[in-house]
């Protein structure tokens, strides 16, 4: 007999309504209070990542089955609507970008005419980022989903002995959200700070939410993959054994016995160095684990769980990310 513990415990009749009021409305205000944020999902092919996500958007999906990510739109928008209500001097702009990681690969699922080589991950200021990657500006709910369903057209996929429709790389979908302050030539009196119209405005805050929807966790084995099938499946699961050994890393105390500072061995893949600051870094994390309740999948569900569990031990350091620090006093 084994014992887990874990923040929440959703069963198979859970709605996807009740997961996404459970987890995600205070991410959002987090969001909007300029914090980082990743809601990911682990598990193997079958067990409900994507739909669970919501990375899959068909204008056929029923409202009681839509995923966490256009909820999280949506939710956004409505909190950015309060918030402006509440303070009309901040412009709030909303970006996002689609990538996924196939076969070690960075692909733009929403311009997949980008070559791979040319999208390229950078460390700046302790920040991971990516270039070669477009934002895309957006100004509506309807709008983002055009372009998820857009990205998720170009994302691979292939037919496996566990799944027909197969994910066959990690997607990343990020919400890029920038604050800034309005022109005003009023004097700011909290900190005697004149605004020129003449300027463009100060960018304030910038916050990113990851929604992260991994491939498969399955061993080979299982799959029956063969020939390029077989590639990608040892592909995605040495970028999932990677984000193991970060996660075993994280798990345990920061330091060797030598006091000097644990190794973490984010660089092992695309995958862990992307959510580099997602994990021990500076983010609000969320990790979904998803288990199958058939008895053949007694040893994914297990692995799966214990993943969980020493990802719950993770200690991140989330801070709010003020750009410009004179003006941002006003909030």
């Amino acid at each position: 007999k084994r014992s887990f513990s874990f923040d929440y415990i959703f069963g198979p009749s859970t709605t996807q309504e009740t997961i996404y009021n459970q987890l995600c409305p205070p991410l959002i205000n987090h969001f909007l209070d300029g914090i980082n944020i990743t809601v990911f999902a682990y598990g193997q092919t079958g067990t409900g990542k994507t739909y669970t996500m919501g990375s899959e958007v068909s204008s056929l999906n029923s409202e009681d089955s839509i995923g966490i990510i256009p909820r999280v739109i949506q939710g956004l928008y409505s909190g950015i609507e309060k918030k402006q209500l509440e303070n009309s001097e901040i412009e709030y702009v909303v970006k996002i970008t689609f990538i996924e990681i196939y076969q070690e690969q960075l692909r733009d699922l929403l311009h997949p005419e980008t070559l791979s080589k040319d999208i390229n991950i950078w460390e700046n200021n302790n920040t991971i980022t990516i270039s070669g990657v477009q934002e895309e500006v957006v100004n509506s709910l309807d709008e983002i989903l055009s372009f998820i369903e857009q990205g998720t057209v170009s994302r691979m996929t292939g037919t496996t002995n566990v799944h027909l429709h197969s994910s066959r790389s990690h997607a990343i979908f990020s919400i890029i959200l920038e604050q800034y302050l309005k022109q005003s030539n009023k004097e700011n009196n909290l900190n005697n700070f004149e605004y020129n119209s003449s300027k463009s405005s100060a960018l304030i805050r910038m916050s990113k939410f990851h929604l992260v929807d991994l491939a498969g966790s399955e061993r080979v084995k299982k799959t029956g993959a063969e020939g390029i099938r077989f590639k990608e499946s040892v592909k995605i699961n040495s970028g999932l054994l990677a984000l193991g050994n970060v996660i075993s890393s994280l798990s345990v105390d920061g330091v060797n016995n030598n006091n000097s500072e644990k190794h973490v061995p984010y660089r092992d893949s695309k995958l862990t160095r992307l959510l580099q600051d997602s994990l021990g870094g500076n983010s609000k994390t969320i990790m979904i684990a998803c288990i199958s309740p058939s008895y053949e999948d007694y040893d994914e569900s297990l692995n799966t769980l214990k993943y969980a569990q020493r990802a719950r031990k993770i200690k991140n350091k989330p801070i709010i990310n003020n750009i410009n620090l004179q003006v941002s006093i006003i909030f």
